[in-house]
């Protein structure tokens, strides 16, 4: 299936024969068949035509809306995903601690080995001395293990990140200065390149769990928030990692972005990607999404990263419907 993106300010998104059809400022147009395309996800001011929404709503095929600097906005979807009697079920194990409890663990157990497997593999290269990190990475998943209730998990996953982002921090490039998480907003190009990237996988998942009937604001682990999709926060905890910050570190240590690729806006501060330098970010993150992989335990064949994020769905599926969170694995890398 196809995800399109378009970004260049000022196009047109309509329909022409059978095909999604882009026309840019500059004359240039693309197409792509209907029966393929999955998502649209569109930055900026982007027009669509009327044609191409009902097309939309009547293939299922959702649009996502983000500001030019990578901001979520909304999305168009139909309706007929919709199971009330899955999304009823949800709710009810929202209540249970010991449910939640152990979807908690499992992820982020998986969120902090995730971790540490990237830090393993950028230090490769590199004569830093990561060993002391990630001691007490893995002493934070003893933790998680003995924990007796969401929010203490949540506090020994929030101690793991910040050492693993300040370790990532010595394996970056240092043309690319990065001291520790900065988001809203984001104060250089690593945190300039996750965040993009982690709002884009957040809405990815959003849409798979409309899917597939769950209400992606009926979470388990972190807690509610107004407008703010906590069950699909929950499921990408374990890819964060895996899939972005995999990525943004392999782009800046091999030179695929340089400085020329970020500018400093003054009117929204902040450390944003250029043009040119968002098209081969995305380019390179949707390559990830598509790349094979055999990570899950479950299965003893290849998918693709996007194919194991449907199958985790599913999971958790069987997980809901038999009130048994053992059907839920997490991904695990290598």
């Amino acid at each position: 299936m196809s995800y399109l993106y378009v970004c260049e300010q000022g196009s047109v998104i309509g329909i022409s024969g059978n095909r999604i059809q882009v026309k840019y400022k500059d004359g240039m147009t693309k197409s792509i068949p209907i029966e393929t395309m999955e998502v649209i996800e569109v930055f900026g001011k982007i027009q669509l035509t009327t044609q191409c929404l009902e097309t939309c709503l009547t293939h299922g095929i959702n649009i996502i809306f983000y500001s030019l600097y990578g901001s979520y906005y909304g999305r168009l979807i139909s309706t007929n995903h919709v199971n009330v009697k899955r999304q009823r079920r949800q709710a009810e194990l929202g209540n249970d601690e010991n449910f939640n409890l152990g979807m908690a663990k499992r992820v982020i157990d998986a969120k902090i080995r995730n971790q540490i497997v990237i830090l393993r593999r950028y230090a490769r290269n590199t004569v830093q001395d990561i060993k002391r990190p990630v001691d007490e990475m893995q002493y934070m998943c003893q933790k998680v293990q003995g924990g007796t209730s969401v929010e203490q998990i949540m506090g020994f996953e929030g101690n793991a990140a910040k050492i693993y982002f300040k370790t990532l921090g010595q394996l970056i490039n240092p043309e690319f200065a990065f001291s520790g998480r900065t988001r809203r907003p984001p104060l250089d190009p690593f945190n300039s390149m996750i965040s993009l990237g982690y709002s884009i996988i957040l809405n990815e998942i959003y849409g798979k769990l409309e899917a597939k009937g769950l209400n992606p604001y009926f979470g388990f682990m972190h807690s509610d928030r107004e407008k703010h999709p906590t069950l699909a926060s929950d499921l990408m905890e374990e890819w964060r990692a895996v899939l972005v910050d995999s990525t943004a570190l392999s782009m800046l240590n091999g030179h695929e972005l340089e400085k020329d690729d970020f500018y400093t806006n003054t009117e929204e501060p902040g450390v944003y990607l250029t043009n040119q330098g968002f098209k081969t970010y995305i380019q390179k993150l949707e390559k990830k999404f598509r790349a094979d992989n055999k990570y899950l335990s479950y299965i003893n064949y290849h998918v693709s990263f996007r194919r194991a994020m449907d199958l985790q769905i599913g999971q958790l599926i069987k997980a809901i419907e038999t009130g048994n969170i053992e059907e839920y694995k997490p991904i695990l890398i290598r």
